[in-house]
């Protein structure tokens, strides 16, 4: 049962996105049954910084991917994910393959 007070409900959730050498938070306070759609909406994160792209398959909430129609709840962080620069499987094998010094 939905009461009037649930209707009016307001959660607040952090947006986030990180470079190299800076990272921006937006705190939102949304309405209770928003989206990450919505939150991205509000959040406006291209207006900071041109950048910032948002891709809707590099979305999560907690490290753990989301789509856009994810409902929030209070106290997520929607975080923004940037495209791998490089495959970590190769790069490991990139660093196995380099010469080691010898131990002292």
């Amino acid at each position: 049962m939905t009461t009037e007070a649930d209707k009016d409900a307001t959660i607040r959730v952090d947006v986030v996105f990180a470079l190299p050498e800076r990272y921006w938070t937006v705190r939102l306070e949304l309405a209770s049954g928003s989206t990450v759609s919505e939150a991205l909406s509000a959040a406006r994160l291209p207006s900071l910084d041109e950048r910032i792209e948002i891709d809707p398959a590099r979305l999560a909430i907690f490290s753990r991917l989301v789509s856009i129609s994810t409902v929030l709840r209070d106290g997520d962080r929607l975080e923004v994910l940037r495209p791998l620069t490089a495959d970590p499987k190769q790069s490991r094998r990139a660093r196995a393959l380099e010469p080691r010094l010898p131990k002292r």
